[in-house]
């Protein structure tokens, strides 16, 4: 049984303590915040104990696990902090706020021996899981061109403001539209090119639009949070292949084949309890720590996600941003 301490019980940590409460091999144990009562409301739901800190967490408990779901400014710190301690880490996305501090984490990782898994749920989101065995066996021939979207109202519920703050969240692009960009990425490697423009406000640059070349593949993503509360948060691609397409844009994800008529695929949901946000199911969340921690119970290296593939994404969105705050 991996046991878990939570650090952080907002609206990502309450997300991953419902997806602990429901896998087998996993039980979290303890939870970690230094907002009052934040901690204990959480540990409460789920038979855990509560701490005021990480480092009160560490000194009383033993973890084979810690999942750290704090404000991405605090990610390199902690995560450095756990490895050292000699436990595998789960890091909410984006992986940190420069890669800089990315490089910090894997050698910490590297050198305490111990796994770093960074959450990029999309990669394990169910219709994108679907959208990736099609590009990879060719069963609609080469994938010629897709599109990504990511949009959604303005943040203001999070603790503190701090993802409307640029210097703690790194604006919409690294918190938001990176989720798309770690998922072309992961679809079709290493860009040729990237061309990005956006728009800033007294929030910082809160929308962006960039095209990639990956060969004679065309990947166009836009991303933003600049939209009133009556706005409804979206994700949706669009991927045309030579013998069809894939789509899942404002409705179920729908499978256009040459001569056949459109399939749509059963996905299986999982609901989320009382985590509050945008989303309603545990979907990617589940398979994501489910993936983690069945490599810790069978002692097996991470592939899906590595440090590695985690950093050359925050390079890349790191190059977006430059290029959209330049406008060349």
């Amino acid at each position: 049984m991996v046991r878990v301490g939570l650090v952080g019980a907002g609206f990502m940590g309450k997300m991953h303590a419902n997806v602990y409460s429901v896998l087998d091999d996993a039980t979290l144990v303890a939870v970690a915040d230094t907002a009052p009562g934040v901690a204990a409301e959480v540990a409460g739901q789920w038979d855990a104990r509560a701490y005021e800190s990480f480092e009160d967490m560490m000194a009383a408990e033993k973890l084979d696990l810690v999942d750290i779901c704090l404000p991405t400014y605090l990610h390199a710190e902690y995560t450095v902090k756990a490895a050292n301690a000699g436990v595998d880490v789960m890091c909410e996305k984006p992986m940190a706020m420069t890669v800089e501090e990315a490089d910090r984490m894997i050698a910490a990782a590297r050198d305490n021996n111990v796994r770093l898994m960074i959450g990029h749920c999309i990669r394990f989101w169910p219709e994108y899981e679907i959208l990736k065995e099609y590009t990879d066996s060719g069963r609609l021939g080469r994938l010629k061109s897709i599109n990504l979207t990511r949009v959604s109202p303005l943040p203001v519920w999070c603790w503190d403001g701090w993802l409307l703050d640029e210097s703690r969240s790194g604006s919409a692009v690294l918190d938001l539209h990176i989720h798309d960009t770690d998922y072309i990425l992961y679809l079709l490697g290493q860009p040729d090119e990237i061309f990005s423009r956006g728009t800033q406000d007294k929030n910082g640059l809160s929308h962006i639009y960039t095209t990639m070349t990956f060969g004679n593949t065309v990947a166009s993503i836009e991303g933003g949070w600049d939209f009133n509360d009556t706005f409804p948060f979206k994700m949706a691609f669009r991927a045309v292949f030579e013998k069809g397409a894939l789509a899942m844009d404002g409705g179920p994800l729908t499978i256009y084949e040459d001569g056949k008529d459109p399939v749509q695929p059963e996905i299986d949901r999982m609901e989320a309890a009382g985590a509050g946000g945008n989303i309603s199911d545990l979907g990617g969340y589940y398979r994501e720590i489910k993936y983690l921690i069945d490599c810790i119970v069978n002692n097996k290296p991470l592939v899906t996600v590595t440090p590695q593939s985690s950093r050359q994404s925050l390079a890349v969105v790191m190059e977006e941003i430059r290029q959209a705050k330049a406008g060349a």
